[in-house]
């Protein structure tokens, strides 16, 4: 039965994970090295929107975010840029959202990049904040300072009342005027160039090695199969493994626990409580959550603490939580954590508004009364995940033991 179970959400699952895989690869591939720290550099309001835009379809997860966004830091991103980026990046993407899709319905699918977004403008304008108040703070310290008077400032005067004097540096001067100009390869080639027929000068070596690189241009196909490889190698192996646990820990819900097992405390704010407790120190992506989540709704957790976990888990695990204070200091760390934690819980309890009001269903595709994709493209999808997923696994085994 567990077998079965586990089988059945693998299944579920791997269409919209080869979807998912596709795109993000495709964007990966598609965005310019320098696209983001051209358009994240410098501070302001609009920069933090953008910062959350550009990075809620990134597929970058909780480890990959963290050298982008030290990077945009590093290139002059603001505070406020940089959180928004390592808040968006990691809590939601298109891989994410498609799997979202099949194991929790559209719904979820739809509030959780816009709770991400939202997530991580506010926690971009928190820390934001904080940053123009340091800095207001330390200009008001520097203004206070009273004025003093130095030898400088007779000195100057001295030098405005004085006659003018002949000095070294007049003399420097006129001898740096007369000092006759070196000569070089360069100027005694271009005297011969005239007598000389085919010159084979420096001059010209030097304009081969400073002139501009050519740039040469991906094709349309050469970047889907970059896309394609970067999908089917890298974006495999950074979500197999907490997959494949989050897909046991589903099936093991479905199986053992019963369905009413938590709703009796599933809708109150302090399911949602636990869940923070549970998510902070987690280190996991945004894809590997949703399975888990699934698991957790299946046991009678409300909708709104299963958002909250897919919030709160991928971007408050303690790797980010250290470059956090490291780079932006600790009250941004305050910053990033109220705004973080605050919206989600703000979302979790506006899920379940909407869910108990309008009667939205959160529940896997499998659990609707249609079948949404033909079986043939879910076997084969299957399929060809768990190959990569063995091709992958059996890479990381040949490295360990070639180490």
């Amino acid at each position: 039965m567990l077998i079965s179970n586990f089988v059945d959400l693998f299944m579920e699952s791997a269409p919209w994970m080869m979807l998912g895989l596709l795109i993000a690869g495709l964007i990966k591939e598609c965005i310019p090295a320098d696209f983001l720290a051209r358009h994240l550099g410098g501070k302001g309001f609009k920069t933090t929107i953008k910062a959350a835009f550009i990075g809620a379809p990134l597929p970058l997860c909780s480890c990959g975010v963290i050298p982008a966004a030290l990077g945009l830091r590093r290139n002059g991103a603001s505070k406020s840029a940089t959180t928004a980026f390592l808040v968006a990046t990691p809590e939601t993407g298109v891989d994410s959202v498609s799997v979202s899709y099949a194991l929790l319905g559209p719904f979820m699918a739809i509030i959780r990049p816009i709770a991400a977004i939202v997530s991580a403008i506010v926690a971009g304008l928190l820390v934001g904040k904080e940053e123009q108040f340091y800095e207001q703070h330390k200009a008001d310290g520097h203004a206070q300072q009273p004025s003093k008077t130095s030898c400088c400032a007779s000195e100057k005067a001295a030098v405005v009342t004085e006659p003018a004097k002949s000095s070294c540096c007049v003399s420097e001067k006129s001898s740096a005027v007369t000092e006759p100009a070196k000569s070089s390869c360069c100027a005694s080639e271009k005297a011969s160039s005239a007598s000389d027929s085919v010159p084979s000068s420096c001059c010209e070596s030097e304009k081969i090695t400073t002139a501009e690189p050519v740039v040469k241009h991906k094709s349309i196909l050469s970047k889907l199969s970059s896309g394609v490889t970067f999908a089917a190698t890298d974006l495999v192996r950074d979500i197999s493994v907490w997959l494949l646990i989050g897909l046991f820990f589903a099936a093991l819900v479905k199986t053992y626990v019963a369905t009413d097992f938590l709703a009796q405390w599933g809708d109150s704010i302090w399911a949602m409580l636990v869940m923070v407790l549970i998510s902070v120190p987690m280190y996991i992506c945004a894809t590997a959550s949703t399975p888990i989540a699934a698991g957790l709704l299946m046991s009678g957790i409300s909708p709104g603490a299963v958002l909250v976990f897919m919030m709160a888990g991928p971007a408050t695990n303690v790797a980010t939580l250290g470059v956090v204070y490291k780079e932006l200091g600790n009250r941004a760390l305050v910053a990033y954590l109220v705004g973080v934690i605050g919206m989600s819980l703000v979302f979790g309890a506006l899920t379940n508004y909407l869910v108990a009001v309008y009667g939205f269903q959160v529940a896997p595709l499998s659990a609707m009364d249609h079948q949404l994709l033909p079986s043939w493209i879910t076997i084969g999808s299957s399929v060809l995940l768990a190959v990569l997923m063995v091709k992958v696994f059996w890479q990381k085994a040949q490295q360990r033991i070639l180490s």
